[in-house]
């Protein structure tokens, strides 16, 4: 195993727990593609996302539940994506909590709207797990699944990366020179007059 596998397989679960509960599905299925490259167990990827974005959610619901007067509650409150959560979690409670991670746009204020709900916090915590559960388990497999894709993609762009590096640096540099002379220039022509 090399450096970089090891800090991957050291730090990976808790860059995907982070990942998961603050940017969402990209770092869950990266996670997928290194269980796929066997750096880390397929387990691992599934819990870490999950308890990432379980954490987070049930945190925002309790700030919901807890803080339903604070600015920052009331802003989420004030939203378009709040009232068709709110729509949603009296027509099926259940069901919102367990896919609400899977709505765009919902992402943080539909724990919010089942806070500011009359859902008990014990239902949601169980639904939150469970769901927590699935989404993760969903996003894992889909970058397991295309994680052979992304990789020769991303080999095949590191391949041309230092000749596409060096390339961009040596036009920044006659660019960067080109621009300071001309400032230069222009400066002098002030001062002449």
């Amino acid at each position: 195993m090399t450096d970089w596998t090891q800090h991957l397989a050291a730090f990976g679960p808790v860059a995907i727990a982070f990942g998961a509960a603050i940017e969402g599905q990209t770092s869950v299925v990266a996670g997928g593609i290194m269980a796929r490259e066997q750096v880390l167990s397929p387990a691992v990827v599934v819990l870490a996302a999950a308890l990432g974005s379980g954490i987070i959610d049930y945190l925002l619901f309790a700030m919901g539940r807890s803080f339903r007067h604070t600015r920052w509650v009331q802003k989420t409150t004030s939203g378009p994506a709040f009232g068709r959560a709110l729509a949603l979690i009296e027509r099926y409670p259940s069901g919102f909590i367990l896919s609400f991670r899977f709505i765009y746009g919902l992402r943080a204020a539909g724990p919010v709207a089942v806070g500011v709900s009359t859902i008990s916090t014990r239902k949601f915590a169980i639904l939150n797990a469970i769901g927590a559960a699935i989404w993760a388990g969903a996003f894992v497999a889909l970058g397991y699944a295309f994680g052979p894709v992304v990789m020769s993609v991303l080999e095949r762009a590191f391949a041309h990366a230092a000749p596409v590096a060096a390339g961009t640096a040596v036009i920044a540099v006659v660019v960067g020179v080109a621009v300071w002379r001309w400032r230069v220039g222009l400066a002098r022509q002030r001062g002449a007059r």
